[in-house]
């Protein structure tokens, strides 16, 4: 790869870099790291990062229950980027299938979705997001339901809007006059060439559901402790931030690192598809 090339590239590679260590340092402790994060030691409350106690070294420190906190920060990162990912996937199919099926259809159906699309962006996400979850409850589940739920809409409305451009190109004309069925055109012809625009969509929408996961983890009505998430981990630390800063700073970078891996290279993405990189 020349110079230019790798200049062109560079948000790609930092972005690989950085969402590869995170996925890393969740694998290998995850399956080698021999301490549980679930299980502390009075004796050794707030240790600073690289302390050896009992003849075991803690390289991120421990918390104020003397749990290692390299072993929880990452079974927290892996719950949240699980939450994340699966939330997303719903938003995703749920809002595409609707997009594709208000653009195509178009008449009252595409006027019933698009006003539940207005309705929702009208309404600030945080704040129903917290609505929502102090009524049904906090958790793992309902957690991942309602980040899904309510991330939709903008994927709807760019399958609406790709599906209206598709619709009216001459070999759509030209599967309908062989009789092929709506939902086939849609399946065959439509789906395929919004994969694109939406897997795009889909990278620069990850940092806002990493953020809002951490948020309402942060808030006590996520994922409940003593099950650890970035946002738990942080919520449980600021109350000792200044007797032991690294029970917040640990989190806030794998949550830095996630988000900007995230928006580095939707940004790549978003270039490449416009043909402004080689």
């Amino acid at each position: 790869m020349d110079a230019w090339a790798l200049r062109q590239n560079a948000d790609a590679i930092v972005a690989i870099m950085l969402l590869a260590g995170v996925a890393a340092l969740c694998a290998s402790v995850t399956l080698l790291w021999p301490i549980d994060p679930l299980r502390g030691t009075l004796t050794a409350t707030f240790k600073p990062p690289l302390t050896v106690v009992g003849g075991q070294l803690h390289p991120l420190g421990t918390d104020q229950l003397g749990r290692d906190l390299l072993s929880r920060l990452a079974r927290g990162t892996a719950i949240s980027l699980g939450i994340v990912v699966v939330a997303a996937a719903i938003s995703v199919v749920l809002g595409t299938a609707l997009g594709m099926v208000a653009g195509y259809f178009g008449g009252w159906v595409d006027i019933v979705v698009m006003r539940a699309v207005d309705i929702q962006l009208a309404i600030p996400f945080i704040l129903l997001i917290l609505l929502i979850v102090a009524v049904i409850g906090p958790g793992l589940s309902n957690m991942i339901i309602v980040l899904g739920v309510t991330g939709w809409a903008v994927f709807a409305r760019v399958a609406r809007a790709k599906t209206l451009e598709i619709r009216e190109l001459e070999y759509i004309e030209a599967s309908r006059a062989i009789g092929m069925s709506r939902g086939a055109i849609i399946r065959r012809h439509v789906l395929p060439n919004i994969v694109g625009p939406q897997t795009v969509l889909l990278t620069l929408d990850l940092p806002r559901l990493i953020i809002l996961e951490a948020s309402i983890g942060f808030l006590g009505l996520g994922v409940q402790p003593p099950t650890p998430t970035l946002g738990n981990l942080i919520g449980e630390g600021r109350s000792f931030m200044l007797l032991a800063d690294w029970l917040v700073l640990y989190p806030g970078i794998a949550i830095g690192a996630l988000v900007i891996g995230c928006n580095l290279l939707g940004d790549w993405l978003v270039r490449r598809a416009d043909g402004r990189t080689a």
